[in-house]
C-alpha cells in the first residue's frame, strides 16, 4: 500500500484532474461519434495540463444511467480507444480510470491494456444503496485480480461513503475507513461530498486523518480555489471536475487558480 510520501512523489502538484467523457457507445445519450468524444477529452487534457495539472482521471460520466457493477463490452471497448489516446497525448502526465458505477474488473482491464497508473473504485469494501440499487465492495476480487495481472504498480483509489449513496448499515465513519485501509488494502482513500461537485465536509476529513495518521487521503469532490485551505494539513490531495470547467468544457484559468491556490498551501503532508 501507498503511504502519504508515496502519494506525494506521484501526484505532484497534488491535483487529479477529472476528464468527464461523452457518452459512449450503448449508453442513451450517445451521439453517434465515437471521434468527438475522443476530441472532447483530448481537448479537457489539454486545458488541464496547460493549466499546470499533472494527473488526470477519466470515467464514462455521462453513461447515465449507469451500470450497478459491470458494464457491457462495448464500453470497455470505448474507454479503451479514448484512454489509449490519452495516455499517448500525455506523455509524463499521470492518467487513471474510474469506470461508472462500480466495474473495479473492467478499470484493471483497462489499466493492463492502456497503462493507466491507477483507477478509481467507487465502492471498495461494505455495502450501500445508491440510485442503482445495491452496490457491494469485491476488494477480495479487485486485489487478487490485481496480483493477476501484474498490476502491482497500479493504486486504488477508493471512496469511504461515496457520493451519490448511503452506507447499507450505519456504523462509525472511523470504522469503516480503518476496514477500506487495512481489510480492503486501499493504497488512498477518497472523501467525497452528498454529490457530484458537492462541497467535502472538512470535519470528516479531519476525522479520517486521526483514525489513518500515515494513509493518504484525498478530497474527491467540491473542492474550489477559495474552500481547499480548509483541507490543507489534513488531505494529501484532489480529485477536481466541476469547479474547473465552464459550460462543460475544462477552463485553463479556472485550473491555473486551483493550482496556485494548493500550492500557496505547499505540500498537505
Amino acid at each position: 500500500m501507498w503511504d502519504r510520501a508515496e502519494f506525494q512523489r506521484r501526484f505532484r502538484p497534488p491535483v487529479i484532474g477529472m476528464i468527464h467523457l461523452q457518452a459512449l457507445p450503448g449508453a442513451p445519450a450517445f451521439a453517434g461519434d465515437l471521434g468527438a468524444v475522443v476530441d472532447a477529452a483530448a481537448g479537457d487534457l489539454d486545458a488541464l495540463v496547460q493549466g499546470g495539472i499533472r494527473a488526470v482521471l477519466v470515467e464514462n460520466f455521462h453513461d447515465v444511467p449507469f451500470w450497478p457493477d459491470r458494464v457491457p463490452p462495448e464500453t470497455v471497448a470505448a474507454m479503451a480507444v479514448v484512454v489509449a489516446e490519452l495516455r499517448r497525448r500525455a506523455g509524463d502526465v499521470v492518467v487513471g480510470v474510474n469506470v461508472l458505477r462500480n466495474d473495479a474488473d473492467a478499470a484493471l482491464a483497462l489499466a493492463a491494456a492502456t497503462g493507466a497508473a491507477f483507477v478509481r473504485i467507487n465502492v471498495h469494501t461494505g455495502a450501500t444503496v445508491a440510485d442503482q440499487g445495491l452496490l457491494a465492495g469485491r476488494a477480495h476480487r479487485t486485489l487478487r485480480r490485481r496480483r493477476e495481472l501484474g498490476l502491482a504498480h497500479v493504486g486504488i483509489l477508493a471512496d469511504v461513503r461515496v457520493k451519490h449513496a448511503v452506507p447499507l448499515g450505519e456504523r462509525d465513519l472511523a470504522d469503516e475507513a480503518r476496514d477500506l485501509r487495512l481489510r480492503g488494502l486501499a493504497d488512498v482513500i477518497v472523501a467525497s461530498g452528498p454529490a457530484t461537485g458537492a462541497a467535502t465536509d472538512p470535519g470528516q476529513v479531519r476525522r479520517l486523518r486521526d483514525a489513518l495518521p500515515d494513509c493518504p487521503l484525498a478530497v474527491g469532490s467540491g473542492v474550489t480555489r477559495d474552500n481547499w485551505s480548509g483541507f490543507s494539513g489534513l488531505a494529501d490531495g484532489c480529485i477536481v471536475g466541476t469547479s474547473l470547467k465552464t459550460a462543460d468544457r475544462v477552463d485553463v484559468e479556472r485550473v491555473r487558480a486551483l493550482v496556485a491556490a494548493v500550492g500557496r498551501g505547499k505540500d498537505p503532508a
